[in-house]
């Protein structure tokens, strides 16, 4: 990346598993709060700096107008989730082991993170211990596509079917038995779709 010091970089993250994790970029006093600046206006002669730099763009007007250059997700990396832990955002700096590049035009849609996966539950769909699926966050699922979802507390990747508020979790595996999820009963949130795998640092179609 270039030209950048290590809190410039710092930021850029920042604003990226902000986005990912919330859909939105971070405010000024949201961006000062996380990396311990005395005030947002600390935040903002960054930004500014970041802007001569080509690195994003600022709207005027907009306490959240902060727009990523279309390159940058790709200089950054996208980050790779490692173990999850219970009422955490799946995107929390304590999950993020590092930043993961990749051409990601190879995936459609885009992904905005990486995860890694545990277990042999979804092994007849091509997903294997160990394996990093390129996930989409997106609360849209059809019925069929393979999702990773987090219920209660606990993160999986399944393959996804709905009848009414009856979600079945479905693994491509017969040694595991599918999770059924009451959604009148249980709380359950999907944190996004896969849109493909890495396996040795390739990506697999």
């Amino acid at each position: 990346m270039r030209q950048l010091t290590p809190r410039q970089k710092q930021i850029l993250e920042l604003i990226q598993e902000f986005i990912a994790e919330y859909g939105m970029p971070p405010t000024r006093a949201e961006i000062s709060r996380e990396l311990g600046f005395k005030s947002a206006n600390a935040a903002e002669q960054h930004l500014r700096a970041l802007q001569k730099k080509g690195m994003l763009e600022l709207l005027p007007g907009a306490s959240r107008g902060i727009q990523l250059k279309d390159s940058l997700r790709d200089q950054l990396g996208l980050p790779l989730v490692g173990r999850v832990a219970a009422g955490s955002p799946i995107l929390a700096e304590e999950h993020i082991e590092t930043h993961y590049k990749i051409d990601q035009a190879l995936f459609n849609p885009k992904p905005h993170y990486l995860l890694r996966v545990e277990g042999m539950s979804m092994r007849n769909a091509g997903i294997l211990d160990g394996d990093l699926v390129a996930v989409h966050r997106t609360p849209e699922v059809r019925s069929r596509q393979i999702v990773v979802a987090r219920v209660e507390d606990e993160v999986t990747v399944k393959r996804y079917r709905q009848d009414g508020k009856i979600v079945w979790l479905l693994p491509e595996n017969e040694d595991f038995e599918p999770i059924r999820v009451d959604l009148s009963e249980q709380t359950m949130v999907i944190e996004g779709v896969v849109v493909g795998v890495i396996r040795d640092g390739m990506p697999l179609h």
